[in-house]
């Protein structure tokens, strides 16, 4: 694996080193080892699964309160994705920022998600699943999440008029 860092701090985006031949490929796609020496959790709590239906599907943006916060490593295994976090964390130099990756069954990047992120995505085409790997698992009382349009972020999806929970499209407005 090739850890890249990213725009956001503590964020990374993860790439497999592809061992190739005739038959396909084999890679490594999780080292506790690789991850606790770069500073990220290498803790897996919870494994989930996210089936969508639909292009243009949005979810987010979320993130679990303390002291239940968690890391996430976010995998598209199916399909294609546009990969946002926002960075919640005042101390950090940061903050309020936002990036955006796009994570593809081709491409098979994955993106760790530090502890105090804001997390969404959506969906680029019919049929996508992806696979997050958690270091703390769900706190129903800890959900919580940002508006995905929220004029404080200017998040840019690719995709307009997503197809949104109720839950996702009412969160309030950011308050830094």
């Amino acid at each position: 694996m090739t850890f890249e860092k990213t725009a956001i701090e503590g964020a990374w985006l993860i790439c497999l080193d592809r061992l190739e031949d005739s038959r396909g490929f084999f890679a490594r796609c999780y080292c506790e080892r690789e991850f606790g020496e770069r500073g990220l959790l290498p803790h897996v709590a919870q494994c989930n699964l996210s089936f969508n239906v639909r292009r243009g599907t949005l979810r987010g943006m979320h993130f679990q309160r303390e002291p239940h916060a968690e890391a996430k490593v976010v995998r598209c295994i199916r399909g294609a994705i546009y990969d946002v976090i926002v960075d919640l964390r005042k101390p950090s130099p940061t903050y309020c920022r936002w990036a955006a990756f796009e994570l593809t069954d081709e491409n098979r990047h994955a993106l760790y998600v530090p502890p105090g992120l804001a997390h969404g995505f959506q969906t680029l085409v019919d049929a996508t699943e992806l696979y997050y790997q958690m270091s703390e698992p769900y706190v129903a009382g800890a959900s919580d999440g940002v508006r995905w349009d929220d004029p404080a972020f200017g998040i840019r999806w690719p995709i307009p008029d997503p197809l949104l929970s109720e839950k996702d499209r009412s969160y309030p407005d950011f308050a830094a």
